[in-house]
């Protein structure tokens, strides 16, 4: 077996959603004086790679918890939009381009390419690329398990949009794995891939760090 990261790394200061706290990472105890290393970190749990359950949106949904461990992982399909401008939406009719008609119980990965382009920089935290509403509603009518998106928001960074895509996918139950990053190799595998990332076992929460990766025999 081998596997292929979609992970992003964590570290002190790392990129993140702007609307979040800075990363910090600190050593708090370390050899020379305790025999031991440790770290303190200060960091949202919607950062780096991570999943959001529907409680992040929907007052009531279900929380990380709530979702069985076996729905985090399963066939998917990439959906390469690679080149898309700069704050552009993907529509439902380009992922009926790239995607095949049944999708029920799939996971849908969306490639923008902007995992690539991870950094603090205007374009990154503000213009993504991002799905759009009728995408959004297009996915959910395939009733598909969850989507993923390279970025720190799969809804873009501007509202209405930001919020509207968040509801419709986690008031459907589709669960959404966003800062994704693609390598080359994850180009190369046949599609539907076997795609895996299970968060952390924070009780109750909205959302949680995750390790994608794309499971290979």
């Amino acid at each position: 077996m081998r596997l292929i990261d979609l992970s992003q790394p964590v570290y002190d200061g790392s990129p993140n959603c702007p609307a979040h706290p800075p990363v910090r990472s600190e050593i708090i105890k370390d050899h020379p004086q305790t025999g031991w290393r440790v770290e303190l970190l200060t960091i949202a749990s919607h950062t780096g790679s991570h999943v959001d359950a529907p409680l992040h949106k929907i007052a009531g949904g279900k929380s990380l918890d709530d979702i069985p461990l076996e729905s985090w992982c399963g066939q998917a399909y990439i959906a390469d939009v690679r080149g898309i401008a700069a704050g552009s939406h993907i529509t439902a009719e380009m992922l009926k381009a790239r995607l095949p008609q049944s999708l029920v119980d799939q996971i849908v990965l969306l490639c923008t390419g902007w995992g690539d382009k991870r950094a603090k920089t205007e374009e990154w935290l503000r213009n993504s690329p991002c799905l759009s509403e009728d995408g959004a509603a297009y996915l959910v009518e395939q009733k598909i398990r969850g989507v993923g998106i390279d970025h720190y928001s799969i809804g873009g960074c501007t509202d209405p949009t930001n919020e509207r895509v968040h509801t419709i996918l986690l008031g459907a139950g589709v669960w959404v794995v966003e800062e994704l990053r693609f390598p080359p190799e994850a180009f190369a595998l046949p599609q539907p891939v076997r795609y895996m990332g299970l968060p952390v076992n924070f009780k109750g929460f909205t959302g949680a760090f995750c390790r994608p990766v794309l499971v290979v025999e």
